[in-house]
């Protein structure tokens, strides 16, 4: 057993909420940068514990130890870049002046955020939501994933360690229905969002509501799914392309929204690809997260298992399958690297997230083509382009409606600061998480004119 959790529903999360707005004045009241040194503090509280939320985890949703540490430092590097950006956005823009007026512009935090966080990054990906809502001023009420609430409960506990009053962050452990009523809830003014396409516009729909008991309109920031693609040119180093697609595809079992799920290789070097991406997924070490060896990981649950195998079998009906891992452990929802080719345009493994270890990939007669590919998917998230050609790297960058490209290096990975990270069309709503544009989704503008042509003065 890795934790207890209660099954919060629709009444806890109303609770939440209400303890959120009576907490929000306060809260609000409190300079950027005192929030922001919270915000830090809670930063050196999960420092401090690196290795054990880590290890948490390896246990609780079976992330690798590599990636797992990772996770732990991106959700430092949001609370710190955070923080240093509530000063910022404090500061205020600069606006034109004109003789006998005085113009100002300031930021407010809009009040309660719910944030609906996942589970594939238990620490980094709430952590980032909540320290957004926080830094800007708002109280901030967190739902995580079902399956890693104790996660969630390590970064509550951090921000409360570290100074953030009770009521301004709030736990809700539960199922789809608590989150449900946190997105309904007319006290709720923003909704952060981190999970699949269908949720998230469902999400999207329920926000539009505006009864007559809510005086305002809510936002939603949704970071959704993708279907994302890497692009080999005829002229590509495969000895760099290789290497970086499996990365991208299978690291972490292809449990990431980033990943890699489809390349579009070029006639020119297909064949040739296609061999040594089948030949790097044969050896994959497949077992239990735990151990350092491991590339592939079981999935979450055994949804995700039977998801995965039946995607996997209808590539074998419909395609060729050039590599397939197996046999793989016993214990656990394993589902075996596959590498897949020659699939009908029309399959479903060719549009839908798998969000497994399953890799398509198609040979396309140019660079042209392949971009055709991009521009026709409903999915914008991440992308990749491998090439020796400037040209070629300008055209693609140009064409690609994705949020984030990658050229000669994998997908996967992005760098609070360094790639600001999130998608177009239906992967995503919203600025970049870890950009500087990111908090503007949390607060709203006011603008201030004043005629400073004195008439008289006033006695006290």
């Amino acid at each position: 057993m890795v934790a207890v959790a209660t099954r919060g529903g629709p009444g806890v999360a109303a609770t939440a909420v209400q303890s959120a707005r009576e907490a929000f004045p306060a809260w609000r009241a409190r300079p950027a940068a005192e929030r922001g040194g919270i915000l830090v503090a809670a930063a050196e509280r999960l420092r401090e514990r690196r290795l054990e939320l880590a290890a948490l985890q390896v246990r609780e949703c079976a992330k690798p130890w590599g990636e797992a540490d990772a996770d732990v430092c991106e959700a430092i590097d949001f609370l710190e870049y955070y923080a240093r950006e509530a000063i910022r956005l404090a500061e205020g823009p600069s606006l034109l002046q004109a003789p006998g007026e005085r113009n100002a512009m300031r930021y407010e935090p809009r009040g309660v955020v719910a944030v609906i966080a996942p589970w594939n990054f238990p620490l980094a990906i709430p952590t980032g939501m909540v320290a957004a809502g926080l830094a800007a001023g708002n109280a901030v009420v967190l739902k995580p994933a079902e399956q890693s609430p104790a996660s969630g409960l390590m970064l509550v506990e951090a921000l409360r360690q570290a100074g953030v009053p009770s009521g301004t962050i709030s736990l809700v452990a539960g199922y789809g229905d608590a989150g449900e009523a946190l997105v309904r809830d007319p006290a709720v003014h923003t909704i952060a969002f981190t999970g699949s396409s269908a949720v998230g516009l469902g999400i999207v729909r329920a926000a539009a509501e505006t009864p007559d008991a809510q005086p305002h309109v809510k936002r939603v920031v949704a970071e959704m799914g993708g279907k994302n693609c890497v692009i080999v040119d005829s002229d590509a180093d495969l000895d760099e392309a290789v290497p970086a697609i499996v990365r991208s595809a299978f690291v972490y079992a292809g449990q990431k929204c980033s990943a890699c799920a489809r390349v579009l290789a070029h006639e020119a070097v297909a064949d040739t690809l296609i061999e040594r991406l089948a030949g790097a997924a044969s050896v994959l070490e497949v077992g239990q997260a735990e151990s350092f060896g491991t590339d592939v990981p079981p999935v979450i649950e055994r949804e995700a298992r039977d998801r995965v195998e039946s995607y996997a079998a209808q590539a074998a009906a419909e395609g060729r399958v050039v590599a397939r891992r197996e046999p793989v452990p016993e214990r656990g929802w394993f589902c075996a690297p596959t590498v897949v080719t020659d699939l009908p345009p029309e399959s479903s493994v060719l549009r839908d997230e798998i969000f497994g270890p399953v890799l398509a990939v198609d040979r396309v007669p140019s660079i042209d083509a392949a971009c055709e590919v991009l521009e026709q998917s409903p999915f914008a998230l991440t992308g990749g382009l491998f090439s020796r050609n400037p040209a070629v790297v300008e055209e693609v960058a140009r064409r690609a409606p994705v949020g984030n490209l990658y050229v000669n290096r994998h997908i996967t990975g992005a760098m609070v600061a360094r790639q600001p990270f999130g998608g177009n069309r239906r992967s995503g709503v919203g600025s970049k998480a870890g950009g500087p544009d990111y908090l503007l989704q949390f607060v709203e503008p006011r603008v201030v004119t004043e005629n400073t042509m004195r008439h008289g003065l006033v006695v006290e």
